[in-house]
């Protein structure tokens, strides 16, 4: 039973044309935006190895010449296949001939030198084909105790680094920066303070990249202790 005294409380006001009109955009360019870039990335790239390339090729191999149009792509298969015919050179005894000579050609060249050494490090960092690489996400106390952050476990620590240390077994760990992974510091843990994480690099990558706003568990419910659940756990 109500009186005039009871507090009325209004019904809610439903969101007008535009608030729906700009949740609807907004969604739909969550959705969009992510497909839109990364097409517009991949036919911005090939154009840009299109037309560095298809000069070089000469005429009667260029499709154009038999089909009346440029299409987009073709310098790609022929980078491609010129790649893999100079990787395969490179594998036997005359191919790498040919590469110690023109390396040491360049090393006798001040101003190519560097730039050439400095290009094949970035290279070599990239593009190696190596067995080792980040396969498991970990918790560090970093910059001081209190303070947690991800890092990847690189290797273990060898050589000199373990042996002036002497703290025990030592574990290289990797820590991102925030929002450029691809950036950060190496640093050596004793292995018994580091903590192994069950998620992914992916995910500790998702969580890094996005300051901590998607968390790869994030949907999962903590758990309420109750006394009962503490009187469970104790017995």
């Amino acid at each position: 039973m109500t009186t005039p005294f009871d507090e009325q409380v209004p019904p809610p006001r439903r969101p007008g044309l535009f608030a729906r009109l700009r949740s609807s955009f907004l969604t739909g360019l969550v959705v969009v935006a992510p497909i839109g870039l990364t097409i517009w990335l991949i036919w911005t790239v090939v154009g840009w190895i299109d037309g560095f390339v298809l000069p070089l090729v000469p005429a009667q191999w260029q499709p154009e010449q038999y089909i009346g149009i440029n299409l987009r792509g073709v310098g790609v298969i022929f980078f491609l296949i010129f790649t893999i015919i100079v990787g395969w050179m490179a594998k036997g005894l005359l191919g790498r001939s040919l590469i110690s000579w023109a390396e040491h050609l360049v090393n006798r060249t001040p101003v190519v030198r560097s730039i050439y050494n400095g290009v094949k490090q970035i290279a070599e960092t990239v593009f190696a084909q190596t067995e080792t690489s980040f396969d498991t996400a970990c918790l560090i106390e970093y910059p001081r105790k209190g303070i947690w952050a991800i890092g990847f476990i690189s290797t273990t620590a060898k050589g000199e680094v373990a042996a002036k240390a002497d703290v025990g077994p030592m574990t290289s760990i990797f820590v991102p920066t925030t929002p450029n992974p691809t950036s950060g510091f190496l640093l050596f843990f004793p292995t018994s303070d580091i903590i192994e994480l069950d998620m992914s690099v992916e995910d500790a990558a998702k969580l890094v990249i996005s300051a901590g706003l998607v968390y790869p568990n994030g949907d999962d419910k903590v758990p309420e202790i109750t006394p009962d659940k503490v009187k469970e756990l104790a017995s």
